[in-house]
């Protein structure tokens, strides 16, 4: 038996093959078959199973594709009331693969519809569970995604509920050294206190996760609504998109409109994915920079901030470069509402201003300073008394009460976000003045 561990840092995601005398499963696979057909010919072996956990809100899932292009049959729960052909799998069903059997943990609390698989050995002893959602690192998944998305609504009380039974009646009774293998880590918005180790135990968890502890279901269930982070705008999109299956990754890229020259229409919803300094120096009038580096967050970013219903546009540096944007927005099944990539655009180019440091160290107060942390970070403290809470995926709906009497200066954590934040304000408020204050933050944290 072979267990590999496939990781997206990006989406902090986690998917995972299992190889068994030639045989392959999939758990939870990406939007990106390649790396799974690299692992099943390392290994002379052939896909037959996909198994989904529940419909995934923060990445869009390979499955249909697998199913298609190697006949492989897709497992999952009946209750996500999926559009494509699956075979049901419920608490306590088993299937085989080569020498090792998958079997189905009915484990809801982030979803109504959530299943986890325990894999046993050729001896039928517990070896490793694929938790999905359900049970991470030091944290379980949250419970307000599936009020509003899904075959099944439910509402964040009740599913928190539901995962305090999971916890307690499910995975504790699992034995002890059984590996734990989460679809997420740490970053992701499926958790909040997510340990920065990728795996586990069963005793690790029991000892260590905040879940385990609180033996009171009333208590557990406030501790588990409170401090959750915002939801992307692409979530509950996500969800239905993964309920009938996306095609092809590889079809969905090409088949993007890519122009070279082209000048986008006054009024379109403009993504700059270049680096923030070449952004300045020149880019279109009202573009939005979210950037495109391979570490950075640009798939979230992109969903938290573009609506999934909003046609749009991307920019880039070159054509590698674009399709590498192209490529990520599709991870979240953002292809659909692009209406072209650009490279070389045509149209009115402004350049940016850059703050003067030294003014805004010994002058705070003539300035309008807004944060845009999510509010979880910004009760941890701030760096500025007088400055205005924003978070950056609420920016464009509320860029008018941001107070354009005084030059506006823009901060995040880190000096990443700010550069979307300061250029949507910028490109809703053309008369304002405004400034990104960049890494330059980190010098009064």
């Amino acid at each position: 038996m072979n267990i590999k561990h496939f990781y997206d840092d990006a989406l902090a995601q986690g998917s995972f093959a299992i190889e068994s005398e030639g045989k392959v499963a999939l758990v939870d696979p990406s939007r990106d078959i390649q790396p799974y057909i690299d692992f099943a010919k390392q290994h002379n072996a052939e896909i037959i199973a996909i198994f989904e956990t529940h419909p995934h809100a923060d990445f869009i899932s390979s499955h249909l594709e697998l199913q298609a292009k190697f006949g492989a049959a897709i497992y999952v729960n009946e209750k996500v009331g999926v559009s494509y052909d699956f075979k049901h799998i419920g608490h306590g069903d088993e299937v085989k693969i080569g020498n090792v059997t998958f079997k189905a943990l009915f484990t809801p609390g982030h979803s109504p519809d959530h299943n986890s698989y325990l894999l046993l050995d050729e001896n039928g002893k517990e070896k490793a569970v694929f938790t999905g959602d359900s049970l991470f690192v030091g944290d379980v998944g949250r419970p307000d995604l599936r009020e509003g998305a899904g075959n099944i609504q439910v509402s964040r009380k009740e599913l928190a509920g539901m995962m305090y039974d999971t916890v307690n009646d499910v995975f504790a009774d699992l034995a002890d050294d059984t590996i734990v293998y989460p679809a997420h880590g740490p970053g992701s918005l499926c958790g909040k206190n997510m340990s920065s180790d990728l795996s586990s135990t069963i005793a690790n968890e029991k000892a260590n996760n905040w879940a385990f502890q609180i033996k009171d279901k009333a208590k557990f269930v406030d501790a588990f609504l409170e401090g959750q982070s915002f939801i992307p705008k692409y979530f509950p999109n996500s969800v239905e998109v993964n309920r009938k299956g996306a095609k092809a990754l590889e079809d969905a890229v090409k088949a993007a409109d890519k122009k070279d020259g082209f000048e986008i229409p006054n009024g379109s919803v403009v993504i700059d994915t270049r680096a923030k300094e070449e952004f300045k120096k020149g880019h279109l009038k009202g573009a939005i920079n979210i950037q495109n580096k391979e570490a950075d967050k640009f798939e979230t970013w992109l969903g938290s901030i573009v609506g999934p219903n909003e046609q749009y546009y991307l920019v880039a540096e070159n054509q590698k470069e674009l399709e590498f944007a192209i490529y990520r927005a599709a991870k979240i099944g953002y292809e659909s509402n692009l209406v072209a990539g650009v490279i070389n655009p045509k149209g009115e180019v402004v350049q940016d201003a850059l703050i003067n440091i030294d003014d805004f160290k010994n002058n705070p107060d003539a300035y309008t300073i807004i944060d845009i942390r999510n509010k979880s970070e910004v009760a941890d403290g701030k760096f500025f008394e007088s400055a205005q809470n924003i978070p950056l995926p609420e920016l464009r709906e509320r860029a008018s009460e941001v107070d354009t009497q005084k030059p506006v200066v823009v901060h995040c954590a880190g000096g990443y976000r700010s550069s979307a934040g300061y250029s949507i304000i910028k490109s809703l408020l053309p008369n304002a003045k405004v400034y990104d204050l960049s890494d330059a933050v980190n010098d009064f944290k």
